[in-house]
């Protein structure tokens, strides 16, 4: 037999492995086959990657001789390295073959089976081939058996480990183990190559004394594998083992001692471990498996909410580790809303309630119906939306919740744990929207609804107290809505129940019960008019104020409903004592500095409304109160918008004006100014997203910018602890919040110290609002519900009063509506007919309004004809042509016909006097001057008709512009949204002729049209042109301001001045592009005439503008001519 196979040699070809696993229960790295041929060499195929069904594919193949050997060994063995390896790892199964074994299986493959592990026989899948013998055919592919002491030493190790995990946990072999391990680790220092794998090796060993409850050494064996993780470094070939090998030391090490740390950890390290790890891999099944990132998300879902950034940073991780459609998915969704919700609670950012909502949505969308939780996630986003409407008051959210409540109730049938808790939610919605919009229907359910959960919620139940409590506020808005005394009687009884419910005179609930019975009590006094009731709710204001601590953010409450019952009394039993004692406590609510400024800026807004209705000393200082408050929050609260932050608070828009009338009426001009000036500049400079204070401390000192961002972030945080029911925390925070609330100052006070910063965080002075007038008088106008009137700023002086008395605001809303519908009306009349209404309303004006302010500047300020003068109208004056004013008369002592006042002065516009001072800051660096000439006669689709004159328009501009600028013409495909943005950053000169349109809702919407999409304000705001000069509107609708804030001038022409343009021509209505080209010809011919030394002046559109409508009186029809108006400089 032997001689008839001489000089013959066989291909052995391992194709593969089935049902290998690792006796010891460690991860590999990966699996290899060695085949022995003697004690000194064998042939090793490559280290291949465990399949998720426990297989490997190899391929490999070596030619053996006879010669070599008898009979041959093969060995499955179990890699811990990928990369270079430390000893031979460990043995998985070991068989002989002799070589008649092997050339008997023929060709075709066969299954080699080895001794079971844990049951189960792994096998190698190997072909077998004869083939002609060569000299020394394969014995240069066999490799050495390292037989040096690492080696050994690691390869004892492993047997020992493997004998350690088989006998179930005799202590004196793990020992041995790691003896052997760490006498590796001792001949591998740092710089070794394999001291990566020595430290994994002991670390490895150490951990399964640990699982195996011998709990020594778990955090040497951690702190091993983090140093082994360090020297295998993103791109190693083992760092995913290794990754694998440290999650899972923490995730044992967080079962037994349940450290937050460690589970955190092990996300991060699960986070970058599992893109790895590639699908279909046994690595990747064990890692995603339930001891894996399973666990891992499970055990961090069962972690108490952390609102800190890490807390936030963990939650996106679990997301991240569970994407759409893993089952964990919804309940992470819900887990980062919750913890961003909570940071909302904490530091009051808008943003955050706004992405809470948001992720909100996200879990219910992706839980249909009849999904376990859903229930639950519909009352989270109803929570959440209540929140959010209770700040900003969108109806639309309000709806929502109650939605969501309807359709959670029917999850929650009676008999449900917290069937009581839906009811309530449902009738507490239901009762604030009865309170915004009055509709009987939803007091009537509301009362119903707590009804019902009372009824759901028998004594001896924790929330009954709350139920009592919430029934009686429903039956005390009825009642004063309605005046069903029933209703009153029946909520006085239902708050001494719940009163009697909790005891405790420190019960931490126990204030906002007595805060209800006051408010009760209060109610009946009016009716009843019977003094022991008004007397027992002061009491019980007065009893709340000494059983909450003094920074207590409930205090407020308590100086609130106090105020009330003193005004209740006053209104009954008129004394100066108690509407004294009532405007006290507004100071107190007001200016109690744990509670949010929401509410403080809400009652500082009554505050303000009673002291105009009862004509009280404290007017001013409530007014003072509601600006510096809006200021700060403002300031504090980077993120909320102006128009959020205006519109949340019911007569925060008029309140500047009215602020202003108030102190007019008492003879303050001055700080009329400061207030018109602090509310007004203030909301624009948020509208326009300017920069705020913070922002230019920044330019230049970002340290002390920093820290006061930093210590006003602490003061929110200090805030919020204040109002623990421990009083201990309560205590600690309030010294905290003390020691805060002096440093910040102390910021503040070095910040005022800063050249340019004296005024930081202070409202503008009338001396440096005075400099707007150092080129002509200022005169706003002040349409205010209480009073009527004008103020002049002049270059020096005090400012000067005039009083309109005929007029009130209700008439000026009128004035405007007849403009409104005029201007409609004339638009389709032919050029010859009599324009008699519109000439009435002009004259009105004149009568009524300038001719006033003119007998001022004649008489008082004795102002030259032709002098330049700015109009600052505000409320319902913005929507009003004052500068067309007219008499339309012919004098009664002499010839001709009265002057209108452009014969007398030339007017212009400006939104603040802050904006004109800034402007003539910004002309103080001038720079080579260039013109752009955009024009869009094709708007894109919806954006409005085409615009047939307007080519001819840029050219008669170009035809103008002096011949030694650069011009730049963009129009047709060219003026789309991003070129027009290009041309206004790039020129200082630009003129612009296309559709306009004013966004009434939404006025940073307000929008030019152009090519695909348009051109916005919120565009042109943010859009950067600190060089531009000047701007010249052809559009339509260019400045019309927004009737939802009527104390502002939120317009297209203002906001191109508030992004840098000096100087802008707009037109306050529709104009028709045929007829505009002539005011445009008449305008370029007077701002281009007798230019000194070429030089293009911007600070001439006013008198050019002046000279153009008087030029075109013939050609262009008068509420066309009247259209254009001027603002800046």
């Amino acid at each position: 037999m032997a001689s008839s196979r001489e000089g013959q040699s066989i291909r052995l070809e391992v194709v593969g492995g089935k049902q290998i696993s690792v006796p010891s229960g460690r991860m590999p790295a990966g699996i290899y086959v060695s085949v022995n041929v003697d004690s000194k060499r064998c042939w090793k195929s490559a280290v291949r990657v465990l399949s998720s069904g426990s297989c490997v594919v190899w391929g490999d193949a070596v030619t053996l001789s006879p010669d070599v050997s008898p009979k041959i060994s093969a060995e499955i063995r179990a890699s811990f390295e990928l990369g270079r390896m430390l000893g031979r790892g460990e043995l998985v199964g070991k068989l002989e073959i002799s070589w008649e074994g092997l050339l008997d299986r023929g060709d075709e493959p066969f299954d080699l089976s080895f001794p079971p592990i844990r049951g189960v026989c792994p096998s190698l899948t190997l072909k077998v081939t004869s083939v002609i013998a060569c000299a020394n055919d394969g014995s240069r592919l066999f490799d050495s058996i390292d037989d040096c002491r690492i080696a050994r030493d690691t390869d004892v190790g492993h047997i020992r480990l493997s004998e350690y995990i088989r006998r179930r946990g005799e202590v004196h072999i793990l020992d041995d183990a790691m003896n052997r391990f760490e006498l590796v680790l001792d001949q591998c220092p740092v710089d070794h190559p394999d001291h990566a794998a020595a430290l994994t090796n002991l670390a490895w060993a150490r951990l399964q004394g640990y699982i195996h409850k011998d709990l020594r050494g778990i955090y040497i064996a951690t702190s091993l594998l983090c140093d082994a993780l360090a020297l295998r470094p993103r791109g190693h070939p083992d760092r995913p083992v290794s990754l694998y090998y440290l999650t899972e030391a923490l995730i044992w090490r967080y079962s037994y001692h349940a450290t937050t740390v460690d589970i955190f950890k092990s996300a991060q390290l699960c986070y970058e471990l599992l893109p790895l790890c590639s699908e279909g891999t046994y690595l990747h099944d064990i890692v995603i498996g339930k001891n894996g990132v399973d666990y891992v998300i499970r055990a961090c879902n069962n972690l108490p909410i952390d609102a800190s950034d890490e807390g936030i940073y963990l939650r996106q991780l679990m997301l991240e580790l569970c994407p759409l459609g893993n089952q964990h998915n919804p309940s992470a969704l819900d887990k980062l809303a919750n913890t961003v919700k909570a940071r909302f609670q904490r530091c009051g950012n808008f943003d955050d309630l706004d992405q809470n909502i948001q992720l909100g949505r996200e879990v219910v969308s992706m839980c249909p119906e009849g999904y376990p939780n859903r229930v639950t996630y519909l009352i989270n986003l109803a929570v959440s939306l209540r929140r959010r409407f209770d700040h900003r008051g969108n109806f639309h959210d309000l709806d929502e919740v109650i939605s969501l409540y309807e359709e959670a109730l029917p999850l929650r049938p009676v008999g449900h744990e917290y069937h009581d808790a839906s009811l309530d939610g449902l009738g507490r919605a239901l009762l604030a929207r009865f309170n915004e919009c009055s509709d009987i229907d939803d007091i009537n359910r509301a009362t119903g609804l707590f009804r019902k959960a009372l009824a759901s919620c028998p004594s001896g139940r924790p929330n009954r107290d709350t139920r009592l409590n919430n029934l009686a506020a429903a039956l005390i808005t009825r009642h004063d809505k309605l005046h069903a005394s029933d209703d009153l009687d029946e909520a006085i009884d239902l708050c001494r129940k719940s009163l009697l419910l909790l005891k405790q005179d420190d019960h931490p609930e126990r204030h906002k019960n007595l805060f209800n019975l006051s408010m009760a009590l209060c109610s009946r006094f009016a009716q009843t008019r019977k003094n022991e009731d008004v007397e027992e709710a002061i009491g019980l204001c007065q009893h709340s104020l000494v059983a909450l601590p003094s920074l207590h953010p409930d205090r407020y409450f308590s100086y609130t409903w106090l105020k009330e019952a003193y005004l209740s009394r006053y209104r009954i039993l008129p004394n100066t004592v108690d509407l004294s004692l009532a405007v006290g406590n507004f100071r107190l609510a007001s200016k109690h500095p744990t509670q949010g400024f929401l509410e403080r800026i809400k009652e500082a807004i009554q505050w303000a409304r009673q002291s105009e209705v009862y004509e009280h000393e404290s007017a001013l200082e409530a007014y003072q109160t509601c600006l510096d408050l809006f200021d700060n929050h403002v300031t504090r609260s980077s993120i909320i918008l102006r128009r959020n932050a205006a519109t949340a608070f019911d007569g925060a828009q008029s309140l500047p004006i009215n602020a202003a009338s108030c102190a007019i009426r008492r003879n303050d001009l001055q700080r009329g100014v400061e207030f018109e000036e602090q509310g007004r500049d203030r909301q624009w400079s948020l509208a326009s997203r300017l920069k705020t204070p913070l922002d230019d401390l920044k330019s230049i000192n970002i340290p002390l910018a920093d820290k006061l961002s930093e210590l006003s972030k602490c003061l929110s945080d200090a805030q919020n602890s204040t109002g623990s029911s421990d009083r201990a925390v309560a205590d600690r925070a309030a010294m905290a919040y003390k020691r805060l609330a002096a440093q910040w100052e102390a910021a503040v006070a070095e910040i005022r110290h800063l050249q340019g910063f004296s005024r930081f965080l202070l409202p503008p002075l009338y001396e440096d609002l005075q400099v707007a007038a150092r080129r002509g008088p200022v005169i706003i106008l002040i349409a205010s519900e209480y009073s009527c009137n004008a103020i002049i700023v002049s270059a020096s002086g005090q400012p000067h009063h005039v009083p309109f008395p005929s007029l009130t605001l209700t008439d000026l809303e009128m004035l405007k509506k007849h403009f409104a519908n005029v201007i409609r009306d004339t638009a389709r009349m032919g050029s010859k007919e009599p324009r008699t209404a519109l000439i009435a309303l002009l004259r009105t004006i004149w009568d009524e309004v300038m001719l006033p302010i003119v007998n001022v500047l004649q008489h008082d300020l004795k102002l030259p004809s032709r002098s330049r003068i700015w109009l600052c109208p505000t409320a319902a004056f913005t929507s009003i042509p004052l500068h067309a004013a007219h008499p339309f008369r012919m004098n009664a002592d002499r010839p001709g016909r009265e002057p209108c006042l452009e014969d007398l002065y030339v007017c212009s516009y400006t939104p603040t006097l802050s904006a004109l001072i800034r402007a003539r800051q910004t002309m103080t660096t001038r720079i080579t001057p260039s013109f752009a000439a955009i024009g869009q006669d094709r708007p894109g689709a919806g954006q409005g008709m085409v615009l047939a004159a307007v080519n001819n328009e840029l050219e008669l501009v170009h035809k103008h512009v002096p011949s030694g600028i650069k011009f730049t013409h963009l129009s047709g495909d060219a003026a789309t949204q991003a070129g027009t943005l290009e041309a206004l950053q790039c020129n200082t000169w630009v003129h612009l002729a296309c559709h306009g349109k004013q966004d009434h809702e939404n006025p940073s919407n307000s929008r030019f049209a152009m090519r695909t999409k348009p051109l916005s304000l919120l565009d042109i705001i943010e859009n950067d042109a600190p060089q531009a000069e000047f701007a010249f509107l052809s559009a339509c609708h260019a400045t019309c301001g927004d009737e939802k804030i009527p104390d502002e001038v939120i317009h297209l022409a203002a906001g191109l001045q508030f992004s840098g343009f000096k100087s802008v021509v707009g037109t306050l209505w529709e104009v028709d592009d045929a007829v505009a080209r002539h005011v445009v010809e008449a305008f370029y011919e007077n701002m281009f005439k007798n230019l000194d030394q070429g030089v293009m002046d911007c600070t001439k559109a006013a008198w050019a503008l002046n000279k153009a409508t008087y030029a075109v009186k013939k050609k262009v029809p008068l509420e066309q001519r009247i259209g254009f108006i001027h603002i800046g400089l």
